[in-house]
């Protein structure tokens, strides 16, 4: 068994801890101190729970237990398949002190969170991300909810987690196109704020893709301290906490525009961001250099530079229009002023946002 690593998210009394390493799923130390009440309710999806259900329940004690399993995809981000949860909840008579426990990725994480924040107004949740993406961006920072038809995670709420459990051993059956979603988000980290981790990335990103073990626990350890160190500092997203943002609103408006499964997450990011470094170019604010730096990077991670052909400039326009970073009726962006030098923009010419949009459709 490899080091176990242990960081801390610094939110006063809702702190929590992160444990990463191989072989962490199911061991007792690990869960049974952050287990609230003698109720704990699973919920997994129709691919995580054949893998790693009967390796997580001895973990959980002599509690009672039951089990909630959705499909698998984003296009179940739904109300209507949250409502098995409360349903599961309800039936089996789960109380205030209860424990909701995500195992999966992202799409089973926000919808758990999303049941913990609002089943009887609020009770305990934890986190046991399967994918590379929920275990180094969506299982940290508490950001909970579900899609609607006319945009992404417009539905939710903030809703901390009691603990956060990253088993590496996870990700080796995660396919390849999962993989490489998840490296968007590690990306994104070293473009943010850190210059030097985008250079680590850029050096070790063979390996990486070949699920080097000590490199994926490095990699997951230096995403979550970086974003652990930007929640603590703005749990409720009213100022730097946007940061984490970069991609996003490009990458939201493709999912949504091509239909939630479509395009993975992290793959639509992965062109969201190429599309921020290109306006950031546009602007003067990012080296031609720096943009190609990008750009091989995510080749590298088997991630796409470019949207979707069939999207085009005022559909997006319209699809970023319905987005929660508009705020007071005005877009904001995260760009880049340099490689770990990420900016939040709301004036920015709306004819370079139009160009930048326009190059991709040629």
């Amino acid at each position: 068994m490899a080091e176990q690593r242990v960081l801390e998210v610094d939110l006063g009394e809702r702190s929590y801890p992160i444990f990463i390493g191989d072989g962490l799923l199911g061991r007792p130390e690990l869960l049974q101190p952050y287990i609230g009440g003698r109720q704990v309710m699973v919920v997994s999806n129709e691919t995580v729970a054949p893998l790693y259900m009967q390796r997580l329940l001895p973990g959980l004690g002599d509690c009672q237990v039951e089990q909630v399993i959705l499909p698998d995809g984003e296009q179940f981000k739904t109300l209507e398949v949250l409502d098995r949860i409360y349903t599961a909840l309800l039936q089996h008579r789960f109380d205030r002190s209860c424990t909701l426990l995500a195992l999966g990725g992202g799409v089973v994480g926000d919808m758990t969170g999303f049941a913990a924040a609002s089943y009887q107004r609020g009770v305990n949740f934890i986190q046991v991300p399967t994918t590379l993406l929920s275990q180094v961006d969506s299982s940290v920072g508490g950001k909970t909810g579900v899609n609607h038809p006319l945009g992404k995670n417009m539905i939710g709420a903030f809703h901390q987690p009691r603990v956060v459990i990253a088993d590496t051993d996870t990700l080796d059956t995660l396919p390849e196109r999962e993989l490489s979603a998840g490296m968007a988000e590690v990306i994104k980290y070293g473009l943010i704020n850190d210059a030097e981790f985008f250079s680590w990335l850029e050096t070790h990103i063979e390996g990486l893709m070949q699920r080097d073990k000590a490199l994926l626990a490095e990699a997951i350890e230096r995403s979550c301290a970086d974003k652990a160190a930007i929640v603590a500092a703005d749990e409720k997203e009213a100022g730097q906490r946007a940061l984490l943002n970069l991609g996003h609103t490009f990458g939201h408006a493709i999912e949504t525009g091509m239909g939630y499964g479509q395009w993975l997450h992290g793959e639509a990011v992965g062109a969201g961001m190429a599309m921020a470094a290109e306006m950031s170019l546009r602007l003067g604010w990012l080296s031609e250099q720096d943009r190609r730096r990008v750009d091989e990077l995510l080749e590298k991670a088997g991630l796409p530079c470019r949207p979707p052909e069939d999207l085009g400039v005022q559909q997006f326009l319209d699809l970023m229009a319905v987005d929660k970073k508009v705020l007071a009726g005005r877009l904001r962006l995260v760009l880049l002023q340099g490689i770990g030098a990420a900016v939040i923009v709301q004036d920015f010419p709306p004819d370079a946002l139009e160009a930048t949009l326009g190059a991709f459709q040629a």
